[in-house]
């Protein structure tokens, strides 16, 4: 689907959609305007955000769709998921062409109106990659949304949403493609792309990350015949003026069967999605560079595959991380801070960063505390926590903020290694949490995201479809507009 923006519509146009401010009245330039107010006033229409009233009138001789949206407050906010409510209405209802007046909104800005499109864009991707008998009814019938606008620097800032929305869609499709089709090596290669964007990519193969000493991300991958990867994508955006970058750090662990501490069977297709955060690294840069951000940004990925095999990690041993630091492996189940663990350190020693943040979906604790409302927050830093509460607060992907304590940190100490990969049964998110901690060097400023419960949508929402949400995009890309451009 296509956003266009012009000054008027287009006569192809089969539906007309015009935003409502709430309890404001309803003028239109149509002849059934007293028609239409009338029908939507017995229908309860009254201009809550995101909310639809749709008929069908004559319209210069021919039948056209007639939908009035709800603006409510006409906040961005609300102009954004009233976009994605007219596409999760319209998708496959036989539109093709929609065209959208805001001439009835108040004082309406150029954001608020990019903000739609920007909404409609998240809401309209759907994975119909494998569907082959997908009835013809059920099939995306709308092509294109037209902005209808003549307020001057709209078209400048829909460039920069665009490129937001295509990394966020980016991030969906890794994080949607199933464990046979995304695996380490080919994740690495779905991401080519980003070099044609300007994105220096480096890749360390196996043999790489065992001379550098990574045991802790490589026990973590001996089981699999899927061989790790790590990904970095440089973005500079400064012509060399940022000196020390922005590093972001995403787990992808391709496929998490739990390794010999076995998931159990129900449900273990949904582990496809572990590499939530990696995904949502890959698509934070495609944005960067799509909007050409002025900032200097490195992504890295780890990604492994987690498996049972005879080779396979055991409950017991001890692994040497890159940073010297020994781990007693528990439990193989708790592989992502194994994984992450070593491509921090590779990250701090490589680029020398001030500030560091891994995303990952780390821990099923993190599902029972926050549930799939919030993304969970852990930083040594406040005011890299208030930035990224902030930035998450702006962007719609939330985040709640845990403490870090001497205390927790106890909880996972080793009697026979520096420590162990899980802390017991209580507090489980903060424990993995003080666990990455310990690999932060001093004086950088660091932050992890626990997104456990936020990658993956097992009903549609707001502003998306059933399966991947493409979680963290938004808020890194808000993050660095607001914080690390110059």
């Amino acid at each position: 689907m296509e956003i266009h923006i012009a000054a008027a519509r287009s006569p192809s146009a089969d539906t007309l959609v015009f935003m409502v401010a709430k309890d404001r009245p309803i003028v239109l330039p149509l002849a059934a305007t007293a028609t239409i107010a009338a029908g939507a006033g017995l229908a309860r229409f009254a201009g809550e955000a995101a909310s639809i009233f749709e008929t069908f009138v004559e319209v210069e001789g021919e039948t056209r769709r007639v939908i009035l949206l709800g603006a409510g407050g006409a906040q961005e906010a609300d102009v954004e998921r009233a976009g994605a409510a007219l596409v999760a209405r319209l998708a496959t209802s036989g539109a093709k062409e929609a065209a959208v007046s805001f001439a009835a909104l108040d004082l309406v800005t150029e954001r608020a109106v990019a903000r739609f499109g920007f909404g409609a864009q998240m809401r309209a991707w759907r994975m119909d990659r494998y569907r082959t008998r997908l009835p013809a009814k059920q099939k995306p019938t709308l092509e294109t949304i037209t902005l209808l606008t003549e307020l001057p620097l709209v078209q400048n800032m829909w460039i920069q949403y665009e490129a937001t929305a295509n990394g966020l869609a980016f991030a969906r499709e890794l994080v949607a493609e199933p464990g046979n089709i995304i695996y380490p090596e080919s994740f690495v290669e779905r991401c080519s792309v980003l070099a044609h964007m300007g994105i220096r990519l480096t890749v360390l193969d196996e043999t790489e990350m065992s001379r550098l000493g990574m045991g802790a991300l490589l026990g973590v991958a001996q089981g699999s015949v899927r061989k790790p990867r790590i990904l970095a994508m440089e973005w500079d955006g400064t012509d060399g003026a940022q000196e020390r970058p922005l590093v972001l750090i995403g787990k992808g662990v391709t496929f998490d069967s739990g390794g010999i501490s076995l998931k159990p069977g129900a449900g273990m297709e949904d582990m496809k999605w572990d590499m939530g955060g990696a995904g949502a690294v890959a698509g934070t840069m495609m944005a960067l560079a799509g909007r050409k951000a002025k900032a200097r940004v490195v992504g890295i990925c780890g990604l492994v595959e987690n498996m049972p095999d005879g080779n396979a990690q055991r409950p017991g041993d001890i692994v040497t991380s890159m940073s010297g630091q020994t781990i007693e492996v528990i439990n193989t189940d708790a592989e992502g801070r194994l994984v992450l663990c070593d491509v921090l350190t590779w990250a701090q020693k490589t680029y020398r960063p001030e500030v560091v943040i891994d995303l990952a979906t780390l821990t099923g604790a993190m599902i029972v505390a926050l549930g799939d409302q919030h993304g969970g927050l852990f930083s040594n830093d406040d005011g890299l926590a208030g930035d990224l509460l902030s930035a998450g607060t702006a962007s719609g992907d939330l985040l709640w903020r845990f403490p870090l304590s001497d205390a927790y940190d106890k909880m996972i100490d080793s009697p026979i290694a520096d420590m162990k990969n899980i802390g017991g049964r209580f507090a489980g998110s903060i424990t993995a949490a003080q666990f990455i901690k310990r690999f932060v060097e001093d004086g950088v400023k660091w932050a992890h995201l626990d997104i456990a419960g936020m990658v993956w949508a097992d009903k549609p929402g707001a502003l998306w479809d059933k399966g991947a949400t493409g979680f963290g995009v938004r808020l890194l890309d808000r993050l660095i507009a607001a914080r690390f451009e110059v």
